[in-house]
């Protein structure tokens, strides 16, 4: 055959060569190698002109034009040099790479004569055009941008980014077509380099290893045209993708190249459907394989546990529309998951911790294949001796599944989840390096108990969980006791205050109340600690964790363990606070009859009573004496903080009292002093300031100074005498005076702060008489603060390289001391008068428009007193509707924090406020929205709001908890009725928000009761403000809402549902609806006017079975709070009553909201499930092995699942390799899938795994796949065959059973045995064997994701 001669173009007019030209010339391909460079001499000529000033804007498009068409010529002869190429015969690689350089040049051609189609109509249109005679100068280069537009929509554009696609597929499978590293004979292939090339290098030049990077190559490039297409994701055939890529997955390939494919394979996945074609590929043994690698090759497992991860994301469906959770489908083989399982299991393993959390999602999803694989086993076993870290995680999906009776069955009851527990009830006898173990224990099981799942869960079987864990206290180890009394803190919420620590210590605590008070009067006041507010849907789920472990014995185990302490230790002190602890909470959440028999403590008054043991009367009258002295001092030890609407009355039993009394007391004695005193004390006074003889601040005795002014100066004789007499005062204002660069030259530190208090001081002494205020209206202190003002006016001030109130002079000096001087004249009246004279609002007016001088603003806001209606009020309006959002941001919340500090409801606040919900900006809105919120818990707020009415349709979202804020009153209701509000908010309640309303809640719960959380009080708030209140709770509040309710008949349809679908455990949706129809009723019921509703159809008893019978522990929760909302009322509470719920009363014998069963058992009986183990279950079997050294090379890779004769079996294994009668055994193809599907079916750890596979001498490959898949149909036993059933032999893990024969030297030791005696040991058996006994079973072989 004559050779093949392509000539590569130099010039734009080259053309690809006559196949008949002369023989000794180079060849080349690549077509787009040739366009490329035409481009680049072309691109860089035009560029080149265009720099050099030689060609115009006309001439440029001229120029532009031509190259188009030169590229277009060269396109051309590139089409038809590949199609006369095309007509000759040629190896397939070759033939795909002229098929993909002709389609490419097709498309060039394409895109070129719209381009050139586009420019000609635009010179047409350019023409056409009258000139203005600027031309087109400034304009860039049009080649550049051209070019750019040209690559962009190439990448962007579908049609390119598909032909790219289908391009790098064919060159995948032209490089799996490759056979040989031999060029065709007489051809020589160039490779192509440039980078429009959509195709890779000719593979029939590529040798050995540059096979693998052409893939790597080609399968990158295609994951990234995936990544920036989405349409080409679906456009793709998986199918094609994973045929593409097979070769690349081969144990031949390297590492980077089987992980590039796993990748291509994970990004080609988009939907369900592409995730079925995936199944019906043949990839698992591929991945089982990558994924018993070692950590050398981290960077192939990382992307095959991410395929997994993927495909279990993506294709995981439920079974029917109406199954329970944990139901579904995940579209992965037990093969895989077994393989997964193994990495999970291995500690050592980097991947460890990820493939223990995709367990836990396959688990959550498919709990059916994780029964059958033995996943739950593996991860029951990691939740009690794996790493702490993943525990949460772990213990989340394990309750979850609890919590339904069709998942509930896989776990053993009273075995499986209390393997939890172990981590306490074993650590007796252990050292201490045990007690973080324990701890993290304790926050598991705190938890699950406090969620409905585990704390159900734990009540099965007569409290067994609940009692295991108060029996730990009466095991005699101080460690376990110490870290179960932490655990019972943390589950009751039980926060413990600065004192419990010196009652555990054993100090008394009213020594430890006066150094407390001591202590406080030395420090500076700081923020008052918050003491929980009452949150009752907690503190209902606390009632009745108390009322079960008071049930279980805890309080016996506490006194037992102050029985075993007569003389009292810290731990023994840590018990009677805890008991103590628990009495008030008994007291204040459960009702006065269960509360009075744990309150009775029988055996710690036994003990007390007890004469005949002394010790045990120590004890008792111990234990009481420290309850009661705990109970004295609880109140005047807890501290006094503000509630919620920030009342902050003084109170006459307060501590402060004192405090407050012996400061009114001084104010007197000063006033009196100031009266009385005479002329020489007060000229001395003067003197010995060291005012009038000295300028230096540092040598004046400020206490005097401060003294003088606070006392004597309050005078107006002795402030005349010290104006007018002795010129005192002016010369100590001139010390204040901006200009002056004294008081506002001295540096911001701590101990001159001192200085602007005795600012603010001295102006209000001056202000309290009229001879003061004159001499303040003649002094230049204002002056000069409005001529520093003035400075910073960018019209009308003088420029100055250091202002007064420059920002840095406000952040490091005194300077910021003038605002709060300012602040002080504005609370009274003639301080405004003096303000107002000297212009100061008309320089904050002109303040407030600076954009970069925020902290003036601010400064400004804070500072002025707002209680005198003025400027001072304009001010602020102004700043709530500056041009900069932050500065609205900043007065709206200085404007809240004013309304919440205000005793009574002030008219012109809150219409400021309610202006704020019309900004712009979405956060002003819902700041303004937060206050106005807190602001209408108070009546009087609220129905002055509603009087206003404002109008809220804008809020949206934001805006619903404060229309509901204005449900609950009539005229608020009437006004929202009047505007359609009621009617679209109820069918969106009806449809939508109800189910919303319950994630709502649990999340809130969940929040609160996390043990892992570092919430303080202020995120309790905030969780319990997140919680809404309920639209058909408020809209029953009303009498006009209540009608409304009856008339849209939701109430009738709410009572059908629950007795209709009450006791519901299979279908999640009717179970979330459920839930949401039990908390409306519940928030209608709360009310007394919405129980009548209740009583009318009825339903209070079918909640009362449902919360006693339901087979979801969830939905027995919901009942349980609903049912607290509706003892929220006196009728409620006796209709509860009725049906044996007591409800908690407050000493005024009103409800609070707490309900708990007067017969607990009732309420936390579980019904008994039988255990349903899957493991196995649908394996597949395999028929028996045909010679002996299959039996028994399958005996030792059986054995070596079990670790008692794995190492021997091992060494077996070693010996049989090395044996040249093994060795067809180890190269084939039938046992090898003999042994894979073992490990698939059985558990095996991953290093044995390993072994196992290499053992066999094989490359997994294509070829060994399509194999193995063959053996899977021929060796599978069929169901109706009679060989089908499995046989029990007795096997050697050594020799083969049978007649002897004899082996080659260097197994002499092992034939030592007689033929005889082995035959008579077949032939009878003893009757105990000491060998194994084996079971050869096969296991089940499907599709990848079957």
């Amino acid at each position: 055959m004559p050779a093949l001669t392509v000539d590569r173009p130099q010039q734009p007019s080259a053309t690809l060569a006559s196949p008949r030209a002369s023989e000794g010339v180079q060849s080349n391909l690549s077509g787009t190698t040739a366009v490329a460079t035409s481009r680049s001499q072309f691109g860089g000529y035009v560029k080149e002109s265009v720099d050099n000033g030689g060609i115009d804007a006309p001439s440029g498009e001229l120029v532009q034009l031509e190259i188009l068409n030169n590229e277009l010529k060269v396109a051309n002869r590139i089409k038809e040099g590949a199609e006369n190429m095309l007509q000759m015969p040629l190896a397939d690689a070759l033939r795909v790479q002229v098929e993909s350089e002709l389609e490419l040049a097709k498309n060039q051609i394409s895109a070129l004569t719209m381009t050139i189609e586009t420019h000609s109509s635009r010179n047409r249109k350019k023409s056409n055009e009258p000139s203005n005679g600027q031309g087109n100068f400034g304009r860039p280069p049009l080649v550049h941008s051209t070019k750019q537009s040209s690559e962009e929509s190439e990448r962007d554009d579908f049609r390119s980014a598909m032909h790219q696609a289908s391009g790098c597929l064919k060159t995948l499978v032209a490089l799996a077509r490759q056979k040989t590293t031999t060029p065709q004979a007489g051809v020589t292939v160039s490779l192509s380099t440039s980078p429009s090339s959509s195709m890779m290098p000719q593979p029939g030049s590529i040798m050995g290893a540059d096979i693998g990077r052409a893939r790597i190559d080609a399968m990158t490039r295609l994951i990234g045209i995936l990544q920036r297409n989405l349409r080409v994701r679906y456009e793709l055939d998986v199918a094609e993708v994973v045929h593409a890529v097979l070769p690349s997955l081969s144990d031949r390939s390297t590492k980077r190249c089987r992980a590039t494919a796993y990748r291509l394979i994970r990004h080609s996945l988009v939907d369900f459907h592409s995730v079925e074609r995936l199944q019906e590929q043949k990839l698992d043994w591929y991945i089982v394989k990558s994924l018993s690698r070692d950590n050398k090759y981290a960077v192939e497992k990382e992307q095959v546990i991410k395929l997994i991860r993927s495909v279990a994301e993506i294709g995981s469906e439920r079974r029917q529309p109406g199954c329970a959770v944990g139901t579904g489908v995940v579209p992965l083989s037990n093969a895989v998951v077994r393989a997964l399982i193994a990495v999970a299991e291995s500690p050592e393993d980097p991947f460890r911790q990820i493939c223990l959390e995709t367990l836990t999602e396959i688990l959550v999803k498919d709990i059916d294949l994780m029964a059958k694989t033995g996943g739950i086993r593996t991860l029951l076993h990691v939740l009690s001796e794996g790493p702490p870290e993943t525990a949460p995680l772990l213990i989340s999906a394990f309750l979850y599944i609890v919590d339904c009776p069709r998942t509930r069955m896989y776990l053993r009851p009273g075995i499986d989840l209390e393997i939890a527990l172990s981590g306490i009830t074993d650590a007796y006898g252990k050292g201490p390096e045990y007690a973080e173990r324990m701890k993290a224990c304790t926050r598991i099981i705190v938890s699950m108990l406090r969620t409905w799942s585990g704390l159900m869960y734990f009540c099965i079987q007569d409290k067994l969980a609940i009692r295991t864990l108060v029996d730990v206290l009466r095991i005699p180890s101080l460690q376990s006791r110490e870290v179960i009394l932490d655990m019972f803190f943390d589950l009751l919420n039980i926060r413990a205050p600065d004192w419990h620590q010196a009652f555990i210590d054993g100090r008394r605590l009213t020594i430890y109340r006066k150094l407390n008070q001591s202590a406080d009067i030395a420090k500076p006041p700081e923020r008052l600690q918050k003491h929980p507010v009452s949150l009752k849907l907690t503190d209902q789920y606390i009632a009745l964790l108390v009322q079960i472990f008071c049930g279980a014995g805890l309080l016996d185990a506490l006194t037992g363990m102050l029985e075993e302490n007569p003389v009292g230790s810290n731990l023994s002190r840590k018990a009677t606070l805890l008991m103590g602890e628990l009495l008030q909470m008994a007291n204040r959440v459960l009702p006065l009859t269960i509360a009075a028999s744990i309150q009775a403590l029988p055996r710690v008054f036994t003990l007390a009573t007890d004469y005949s043991v002394g010790e045990h009367r120590i004890v008792g009258t111990s234990a009481v004496s420290s309850i009661d002295s705990f109970n004295r001092h609880r109140a005047s030890l807890q501290p006094i903080t503000a509630n919620a609407k920030g009342d902050s009355r003084p109170r006459s039993n307060s501590i402060e009292d004192a405090v407050r009394r012996g400061q009114r007391q001084m104010e007197q004695a000063k006033i009196k002093m100031a009266i009385q005193m005479e002329d020489k004390a007060f000229q001395a006074l003067l003197l010995e300031t060291q005012v009038m003889t000295t300028k230096d601040p540092l040598k004046w005795n400020f206490d005097i100074l401060q003294e003088l002014v606070e006392g004597p100066l309050l005078n107006p004789k002795r402030m005349e005498e010290a104006i007018r007499a002795s010129r005192y005062m002016r010369k100590l204002m001139v010390f204040f005076h901006p200009f002056s660069h004294r008081f506002s030259d001295l540096p911001r530190t701590k101990n001159n702060i001192r200085w602007v208090r005795l600012a603010c001081m001295l102006l209000n002494t001056l202000m309290t008489s009229s001879e003061g205020a004159r001499f303040l209206s003649e002094d230049d202190l204002l002056s000069q603060i409005v001529k520093s003002f003035a400075q910073l006016d960018p019209f009308n001030g003088t420029p100055t390289s250091d202002p007064i109130f420059s920002k840095k002079r406000m952040q490091e000096t005194l300077t910021f001391g003038y605002f709060e001087m300012l602040g002080t004249l504005s609370k009274r009246k003639e301080g405004l008068e003096l303000m107002e004279k000297f212009k100061l609002f008309t320089a904050f007016y002109h303040l407030s428009e600076l954009k970069s001088r925020e902290d003036l603003i601010k400064g400004i806001i804070e500072n002025l007193d707002y209680s005198i209606d003025g400027h001072s009020r304009i001010v602020l309006s102004k700043a709530l509707t500056s041009s900069y959002k932050h500065i609205r941001l900043f007065a709206t919340n200085h404007l809240g924090t004013l309304i919440r500090a205000s005793p009574v409801a002030n008219t012109w606040t809150l219409r400021l406020l309610l202006t704020q919900l019309y900004d712009p900006a979405l956060e002003v809105r819902e700041v303004a929205v937060h206050f106005l919120e807190e602001a209408c818990e108070a009546a009087d707020v609220l129905q002055t709001v509603v009087e206003m009415q404002p109008t809220l349709d804008h809020l949206g979202e934001i805006g619903h908890p404060l229309m509901l804020k204005f449900m609950s009153t009539p005229m608020g209701f009437r006004f929202l009725h009047a505007a359609d509000y009621i009617d679209r908010e109820m069918d969106i309640w009806f449809h939508e928000r109800n189910l919303q309303y319950v994630v709502h809640v649990e999340v809130f719960l969940s929040k609160v009761f996390n043990s892992n959380s570092a919430y303080d009080d202020e995120d309790v708030l905030t969780l319990e403000s997140a919680v809404p209140p309920h639209f058909y709770g408020v809209m029953a509040k009303t009498e006009l809402g209540y009608q409304v309710l009856q008339e849209k008949g939701h109430f009738s349809e709410f009572a059908q549902f629950i007795r209709q679908h009450g006791l519901e455990s299979e279908d999640p949706e009717l179970i979330l609806k459920l839930k949401s129809i039990l908390w409306a009723v519940g928030n209608i019921g709360a009310t007394e006017g919405g129980l009548p509703l209740l009583e009318e159809e009825e339903i209070v008893p079918a909640i009362m079975n449902i919360a006693e019978q339901s087979l979801v522990l969830s939905v027995r929760g919901t009942c349980f709070f609903v049912l607290g909302l509706i003892s929220s009322t006196p009728q409620g509470a006796e209709v509860l009553d009725d049906y044996h719920w007591e409800a908690t009363l407050s000493p005024l014998g009103m409800p609070t909201g707490i309900c708990v069963p007067v017969d607990l058992d009732k309420f936390t009986e579980v019904p008994s499930w039988e255990f349903v183990s899957h493991e196995g279950s649908d394996e597949t079997r395999l028929e028996a092995p045909t010679t002996e050294e299959e039996v028994e090379v399958m005996t030792a890779i059986y054995n070596l699942a079990n670790t008692v004769i794995a190492n021997t079996a091992s060494r077996t294994l070693a010996k049989m390799k090395a044996r040249p009668e093994y060795r067809d055994v180890f190269n084939s193809p039938t046992m090898f899938y003999r042994a894979l599907h073992t490990i698939s079916s059985q558990k095996y750890r991953l290093q044995v795994r390993r072994h196992i596979l290499d053992l066999f001498n094989l490359e997994l490959d294509v070829d060994l796949v399509n194999t193995l898949n063959q053996c899977a149909i021929t060796l599978q036993i069929q169901p109706d065959d009679k060989s089908a059933r499995p046989s029990t032999r007795i096997m050697s893990m050594i020799g083969r059973p049978g007649q002897y024969k004899q082996r080659s030297a260097d197994s002499e030791e092992e034939d030592l045995s007689d033929e005889d005696e082995r035959q008579d040991a077949v032939e009878r058996p003893p009757v105990m064997s000491l060998r194994p006994v084996s079971r050869i079973i096969g296991f089940e072989v499907h599709s990848y994701f079957d």
